[in-house]
């Protein structure tokens, strides 16, 4: 699918859901789809909210396989992943929105834990080679073209938000 025919497909005008920071890219396009879903703070969560992602990519058009779904499983997979972890309050969700413009695909990922923040992309620091921990945030500024961190809108916690660009063709 092209940018064209994504562009084709809009329903939702710009400046809904644009945020603050690097990862606000939905102010420089315009908004195509979104998808929200809350899920349990548990490792089936974070397993659920990665294969619901790649579900919806597929039903916009993104097919499996795909050079942006296979960043997108990655990406929420850590997220996700952190969330349920290191982000979870006992008896609180995460949340993950996936948000499509005709130029980027953003994925936020928000918990309601607001002691532990993860560090911004310019203090990311990469671990050492044998470290058994502290990859996932490397990975995600890996395979995304923009991330950050913020607090959480309208609630207590934070969001991490990661943007891939869809400048690449979307065919397997």
């Amino acid at each position: 699918m092209s940018a064209a025919t994504l562009a084709a497909m809009t329903q939702t005008p710009t400046g809904a859901a644009g945020g603050a920071g690097n990862a606000g890219s939905a102010e420089r396009g315009v908004i195509v789809r979104t998808f929200r879903q809350r899920f349990s703070s548990t490792p089936l969560g974070a397993r659920l909210a990665r294969h619901l992602a790649l579900h919806q990519l597929e039903r916009w058009g993104i097919p499996h396989g795909a050079q942006v779904s296979e960043r997108t499983a990655a990406v929420v997979a850590e997220l996700a992943a952190n969330a349920a972890t290191h982000g979870r309050v006992p008896g609180r969700d995460f949340e993950l929105v996936l948000t499509l413009t005709d130029r980027t695909l953003r994925i936020d990922v928000s918990d309601t834990r607001t002691d532990r923040r993860p560090p911004d992309p310019a203090a990311l620091t990469v671990p050492a080679p044998l470290a058994e921990d502290h990859r996932g945030l490397v990975l995600v500024a890996a395979l995304a073209t923009r991330w950050q961190v913020r607090p959480r809108p309208q609630a207590p916690g934070k969001t991490v938000s990661a943007e891939l660009d869809l400048t690449e063709r979307l065919d397997p």
